[in-house]
């Protein structure tokens, strides 16, 4: 029984990648839904408003905190004013997102709270790829065989033309009716083949991934 009470308190304390940063009397707890946020899946930046209880000296949550405000999520340079809900829950507010780029980015809130001028600008956790939550996790070896092994074909491509050109260069007579210049023209056809189905390859291993 003690070790399922361990379990259970520890399973409750996880610690969030969430910013506060104190307005005037009020707390603005900014963050992502579903940590850690990955690019191209579904997410959603979630703001908390409190302000002290001062009849018990905790924080209480605020409700209707954006009737007078906005938020903006900004990457780079680029920026989207958010579509802020309320939470079922006094003082919790959401916008969905669907990031699709990794890395940093940073919320800005700005406007009126209940008489107090809001304009912060608050960072939240970085993007990261969909590799954090690839299971098994894919290998590279493979696809890097592959590749190494067109760049050897393409390589031995290339050796094969100057070949051809060195050789034609020393034949000054024609065999069979067939003259040097549309031999050299039939062998670099069939090189120009060759060079064909390496490229059909890379496209086909590309689509694989």
């Amino acid at each position: 029984m003690l070790t399922a009470l361990f379990i259970i308190g520890t399973g409750f304390s996880a610690v969030h990648a969430h910013t506060t940063v104190e307005v005037g009397s009020y707390e603005i707890e900014v963050g992502w839904q579903d940590e850690p946020p990955v690019v191209g899946i579904l997410n959603a930046i979630t703001i908390d408003i409190r302000e002290p209880n001062e009849e018990t000296g905790a924080y209480k949550n605020i409700t209707n905190g954006f009737r007078s405000m906005d938020a903006t999520v900004m990457s780079g340079g680029a920026s989207k004013v958010l579509d802020v809900n309320s939470d079922p829950s006094p003082g919790h507010y959401y916008a969905k997102i669907i990031p699709t780029k990794i890395g940093s980015m940073e919320v800005k809130i700005q406007g009126e709270l209940n008489g107090t001028p809001v304009g912060v600008i608050v960072p939240i956790e970085d993007v990261e790829s969909t590799s954090v939550l690839d299971f098994p996790p894919s290998s590279s070896s493979a696809s890097g065989q592959e590749i190494g092994a067109l760049k050897n074909a393409l390589s031995s491509l290339q050796k094969d033309v100057s070949n051809i050109k060195s050789n034609v260069g020393d034949v000054s007579l024609t065999s069979g009716g067939i003259s040097v210049e549309s031999a050299y023209n039939f062998g670099v056809f069939g090189l120009s083949l060759g060079a064909a189905a390496i490229i059909l390859a890379i496209i086909a291993m590309l689509r694989r991934k």
